[in-house]
């Protein structure tokens, strides 16, 4: 996933169905609580098997200790956070992500909470690579990647988490200053110590995959990709097929927009991460709706929601994709787990493709400071 929280704190100081179908879903939670995920086929991360749709957990937090929010301005207890996990894997999901940077460590101790008792029946991915205080959460600044300061990292994870592995752990940026060669060697330690079992990067430059996976295999590169977002398929995508690698999707949904959440005249609230993405500012949304207007006849067709719709077409580009929604609704997630169960004919994907294709989508994915944290190539080295 991205790293909004430094954005988002600048925001607060400077500055979230097709209707039948939905109504369906929110009526019949009991058969959805099937989960269709759990009959649905796994995905393989490198040497993992998880569901098919994940569920991101990232939250931040608010005045009210025991309270948090997500980056849309969404604001919920923290035991209604724990319950929603919880909820999630009742429901079939097995792919936990969250962040140290979420928080920051809010998310992890959530996460950490709401799987006592049952974390042997999910994989948790977790996050390092910003300089985090890993005791007090205090920002240092910047990227950390330096091996010491990974191992700090973990053992806080570990704690927070309440766990004695890691089944996924990615370097959530990277980072500029420490060779990727470095940072696979700690992770290679602490995997031959059982504390990490799986590792991954999040964001990477395409050079950076290739040399950390010759020196410890990767099992997932973490990447926003959506409808809206494809700039995966140029080289990301085909790498992960290439090497065995998986690929987890953040923003599947496109940070609400997929879902219709938001409209044209949309406004987004002072602490909602959106105000600050280009390709939501008031310029460019108007013309970007022509996406969601597809999607929207589509799950018509389907007799799905839109969500679905964005969601299972996620799934169909690779057997290896695994998109990871976040969400702080019960309904949502039975919602999102119901996409594992829509299929698309090969004509029904051209079509669908084709469309997509048509339309140019307006604006930067993210802010430019958050974008410039992305596909970064880490140094050699000397």
């Amino acid at each position: 996933m991205s790293d909004p929280s430094r954005t988002h704190a600048m925001t607060r100081r400077a500055l979230l169905g097709t209707g039948a179908a939905f109504g369906a879903l929110a009526a019949a939670p009991a058969a959805l609580a099937k989960a269709p995920l759990a009959d649905a086929a796994r995905r393989k991360l490198g040497g993992l098997e998880v569901a098919p749709v994940g569920l991101g957990c990232q939250w931040v937090r608010t005045p009210d200790p025991d309270r948090v929010s997500d980056y849309y301005g969404s604001v919920l207890p923290r035991s209604e956070a724990r319950e929603l996990i919880r909820a999630a894997v009742d429901r079939g999901v097995t792919l936990i992500d969250t962040a140290e940077v979420y928080g920051p460590l809010v998310s992890e101790e959530i996460v950490g909470h709401a799987l006592s008792g049952i974390r042997d029946r999910v994989t948790i991915e977790t996050k390092f690579g910003f300089d985090i205080d890993p005791e007090t959460g205090e920002r240092l600044g910047g990227t950390n990647s330096r091996p010491d300061h990974v191992r700090r990292a973990v053992e806080g994870m570990l704690r927070r988490l309440g766990t004695d592995r890691i089944d996924m752990l990615y370097q959530h940026r990277v980072d500029p200053e420490v060779p990727i060669e470095d940072v696979a060697g700690v992770i290679g330690a602490l995997m031959q110590e059982g504390k990490v079992l799986h590792w991954g990067l999040s964001e990477p430059g395409i050079d950076t995959i290739r040399r950390a996976h010759a020196e410890q295999p990767l099992s997932a590169i973490q990447n926003e990709y959506s409808m809206i977002w494809r700039g995966p398929e140029e080289a990301v995508l085909p790498l992960c097929e290439e090497l065995g690698i998986g690929l987890v999707c953040w923003s599947p949904l496109a940070m609400g927009y997929l879902p219709g959440k938001i409209t044209a005249g949309s406004h987004f609230a002072e602490g909602d991460f959106r105000a600050l993405v280009p390709r939501f500012a008031p310029e460019n949304l108007p013309h970007n709706m022509a996406l969601y207007h597809i999607v929207d006849r589509w799950a018509q067709e389907k007799a799905a929601t839109p969500a679905q719709i964005a969601l299972a077409w996620l799934l169909s580009r690779a057997p290896f994709v695994v998109p990871i929604p976040g969400t702080t609704r019960v309904d949502h997630l039975a919602e999102n787990a119901g996409a594992a169960e829509i299929r698309f004919s090969d004509d029904e994907l051209a079509a669908l493709q084709s469309q997509i294709d048509a339309i140019p989508i307006q604006g930067a994915r993210l802010p430019e400071g958050v974008l410039a944290g992305t596909g970064v190539e880490a140094p050699r080295r000397d």
